[in-house]
């Protein structure tokens, strides 16, 4: 059997402890992988073999010694792996060596007992579909054919001898199926031989090969106790990665990955090396193959723009109707389960017989690419730098890192930031931005809460007032002098109680002043008049964790995410109940919710049942009728979080301890969620804290500025979109903005049934013209007149022509030659371009003669 297996996340090997196997999460685009938890299997003996299914990446199948095979449901490393297996079989025939999914049906297993070949059906437990003739030696490995038709053995019988029982039935060695072809391992004496065979024809070889050292491409220092072979999945397109095996050692696993060399590695899609693969749905169950069934796994498109990102250029092109629903980027954000599109065939691609579609003219031609690329955003090329280290907050010591995940970590607003410090007392020090560079090693001013801080954010419309919610249900209201701290601050401004728990999270009103709402373990949801310093509002209806909240743009909707799996809507001045109610991301572990588009719709990043994040956009007006769209992420611990610009429609995602940040372009319609280019962090940070939009540099094009918390330090950082002519104000990206750092009611108005909105205000520069405005530039001929080149000319002509120009810049060579002008040039390099020349001329004069 095999010693280890890869799944596109997983990788599990058997260890020397009889009857345990482990596991390793593993993430796609990662090489090197660390070991998060090793999973004891209780068997009561060696686990022989083991495999992966090809349509569930978390379905690990084992045999065993003992006579049995399992089905284990292996879960995050975070949680608690089940302690049973879901399925276990005995099928009492001995020894059990071997076990393989099929490669098209559903719950579908070959067995290898000791001497007899076993296929079962695992939702049939009682007895397997099929008891194959008994072999004359023990088996060694098995192999479906790539369409699940035929079945291939090994065994320790040297001659070649075909069987006829339920299945065409092949005994072979090591065998690999590709359409009629079969390559077998021979081990004889100390050599080995690989032989091509048709299995067709069973009565000689196509052909043979013996193994040496010289074949071997890639050779380690460790002994090898077993090689698995990585999904495509999983492999690095934009790399040019065309394999990747994992090498099983003593001590190690170690990944070998086998590139193409291409020039354009990193910046373009080499589609001639990624035709399009199968996917991971299957073709039908296993009653259906048992019965006669021939169906293939399609070979969707949606697995083609997972390893195709649409912003990197390429031969190959995609029809919008099969990107509707998936994501189109090669990073982990995607999954070719995502969508079940029919497989491609010459029929569907041209009307014509030949296959070959008709030249279409220019205008067609951009029409159609742009009807096969579908929409694309003007931010994919967004880039996220570090500004200079001048811009730096540095030597922090003694920060807590273990906040709540209902909270961001830390706040920040236009002129300060606020840090949680692991210090008993639960006191937070704040810095002010227009002090940057390296803080003392004495100890600082800070903020005393007395109590462990849940969660804590600056009132938006007072850059001076900081709210925090305490361990002991209550929320106090801190005043910070002007300049910053200058003496520890003891007695808070105000004090406000009223939940019966531990306080989750707080966020202010986006339009009233002094209106803040909350949410505890008390399962309630209260708003807060600061400046009454009083409750006014109790939403019940959670029947679990609140795990984030969000006010809409209009601040007359509250939108909540809880434990429970559901989404929820309130009004809060109408009803204590919510309006709407939908079903929310399936997972437990966290998650965020944030409006988005004007308010039409609900943007929520959290787990799926496998723990793995996801983005799930909702319908505003329809939440019972779930998500419209879903983009995947990847598979972290820790909740995304989201940032949200309304000028852009860019929203900015990442999580306590990532090193990742994902951007994406949110549309009204289909496909919703644009991906942009992602900003990777040089240390895991702590999260991101936005700043007002005044802050961003125009000039330089930036669109969001943030400030990054790490371990030492906090560092700005800079959102750019490149443009060309940065010499105009780029109006297309920045439209008027909200003036959300002023108040547009009062919370008693507000309170009352009043409505406001923000002002609006423009970010150009008063010296800087519009680039819509900018005038327009003629066009500059790159090449001659066609008629220059329709010019007939007899041969004579063009040689007499061309021999007098090569000889009139020969006789220019006593003039400056471009080298002169450069600095640093070696004389042996002017004298080759000078003698490389006539040796040139010679040539051509003898070719054209």
């Amino acid at each position: 059997g095999n010693h280890i297996k890869v799944s596109s996340k997983l990788v599990a090997f058997n260890t020397e402890q009889a009857g345990k196997a482990a596991i390793i999460d593993v993430s796609p685009k990662l090489i090197f992988f660390v070991v998060l938890s090793f999973l004891p299997r209780p068997f009561l003996d060696v686990v022989t073999d083991l495999d992966f299914s090809p349509f569930d990446d978390r379905l690990l199948a084992t045999c065993s010694a003992d006579e049995t095979m399992k089905l284990w449901r292996v879960c995050d490393p975070e949680q608690e792996q089940p302690s049973e297996a879901e399925l276990t079989l005995s099928p009492g025939q001995g020894r059990l060596e071997l076990v393989l999914f099929h490669p098209t049906s559903s719950g579908l297993l070959a067995l290898g007992a000791n001497k007899c070949p076993l296929i079962w059906d695992t939702s049939r437990q009682d007895a397997p579909l099929a008891v194959l003739e008994q072999h004359g030696d023990q088996l060694q490995s098995l192999s479906w054919k790539q369409d699940g038709s035929l079945l291939a053995s090994s065994c320790k019988v040297t001659r070649v001898c075909p069987t006829a029982c339920f299945l065409p039935f092949i005994c072979v060695s090591l065998c690999v199926y590709s359409i009629h072809a079969l390559v077998v391992l021979y081990v004889q004496m100390r050599s080995r031989e690989v032989r091509l065979w048709d299995h067709r024809k069973l009565n000689s070889s196509v052909g043979s090969v013996m193994l040496t050292a010289q074949l071997s491409h890639c050779m380690t220092d460790t002994s090898t106790r077993g090689v698995a072979m990585v999904p495509k999945l999983a492999l690095d397109v934009m790399s040019c990665e065309v394999v990747r095996v994992l090498q099983l050692t003593d001590s190690c696993i170690v990944p070998i990955s086998y590139q193409v060399p291409r020039k354009q590695s990193g910046q373009e899609f080499h589609a001639d090396l990624y035709p399009d693969t199968v996917g991971t749905t299957p073709a039908m169950s296993a009653e259906e193959w048992w019965k006669g069934g021939n169906k293939q796994v399609r070979t969707p498109y949606s697995h083609f723009i997972t390893l195709h990102p649409k912003e990197i250029n390429s031969c190959h092109s995609v029809p919008q109707e099969s990107t509707r629903g998936c994501s189109t980027s090669s990073s982990p954000l995607s999954t070719a389960s995502s969508s079940a599109a029919p497989s491609r065939s010459p029929s569907t691609t041209s009307g014509l017989s030949s296959g070959f579609l008709p030249s279409p003219s220019p205008s067609q031609s951009i029409k159609t690419l742009h009807n096969l690329m579908g929409p694309s955003s003007k931010f994919r090329h967004i880039q996220g730098a570090v500004m200079h280290k001048d811009t730096h907050i540095t030597n922090l010591r003694g920060l807590n890192l273990t906040t709540p995940g209902e909270c961001d970590g830390f706040c920040a607003n236009a002129r300060r930031v606020a840090v949680p410090l692991a210090i008993a007392g639960g006191q937070i020090a704040v810095f002010e931005l227009s002090q940057p560079g390296k803080l003392p090693d004495t100890a600082l001013p800070t903020i005393q809460n007395s109590v462990n801080v849940a969660d804590f954010c600056w009132d938006p419309f007072d850059t001076h007032r900081l709210a925090v919610a305490g361990d002991d249900a209550k929320i106090r209201l801190w005043q910070v002098p002007e300049g910053g701290l200058t003496e520890t601050l003891t007695e808070p401004e105000l004090i406000v109680q009223g939940h019966t728990e531990k306080i989750y999270s707080i966020k202010f009103h986006p339009l009233a002043s002094d209106l803040l709402v909350s949410s505890s373990y008390d399962l309630t949801v209260r708003l807060w008049d600061l400046e009454k310093g009083e409750q006014v509002k109790v939403l019940t209806g959670h029947q679990d964790q609140v795990f984030g909240m969000a006010w809409s743009p209009d601040g007359k909707l509250l939108a909540t995410v809880c434990k429970d799996g559901k989404v929820r809507i309130y009004d809060p001045r109408k009803s204590a109940e919510p309006v709407q109610e939908g079903p929310g991301p399936e997972g437990h572990r966290g998650a965020r919710v944030v409006w988005v588009c004007d308010g039409k719709y609900l943007l929520v990043s959290g787990f799926d049942s496998r723990s793995e994040r996801e983005l799930y956009l909702f319908s505003a007006e329809s939440l019972s009728s779930g998500t419209i769209a879903v983009a995947p992420a990847d598979v972290s611990p820790s909740t995304l979080i989201p940032f949200y610009d309304p000028d852009t429609s860019v929203v900015i995602l990442t999580g306590k301890g990532d090193t990742r940040v994902y951007i994406f372009e949110i549309m009204p319609e289909a496909p919703y969620f644009l991906e942009c280019s992602s900003f990777n962090s040089p240390e895991p940070h702590k999260g991101l804290a936005f700043l007002p939009k005044t802050e961003c540099s125009v000039r330089e094009v930036e669109v969001a500025r943030a400030l990054m918390l790490s371990k030492t330090s906090i560092e700005p950082v800079a959102f750019t979109v490149p443009r060309v002519k940065k010499e105009f104000f780029q109006d297309d990206v920045y439209p008027d903005t909200a003036v959300w750092w002023e108040p547009a009611l009062t919370a008693s108005a507000w309170l009352s049934g009043s409505n406001g909105q923000h002002r609006r205000i423009s970010l150009k520069p008063k010296d800087m013209t519009p680039v819509s405005e900018a005038p327009k530039e003629a066009p500059v001929r790159k090449y001659l007149p066609s008629a220059v080149y329709l010019e007939e000319k007899t041969d004579e002509q063009k040689k007499e022509e061309l021999l007098s120009a090569m000889v009139a810049k020969l006789g220019n060579l006593d003039d400056p030659l471009p080298q002169d002008s450069f600095e640093g040039v070696d004389d042996d390099e002017w004298v080759s371009e000078v003698l490389d020349f006539p040796v040139f001329l010679s040539s051509l004069v003898n070719f054209l003669k």
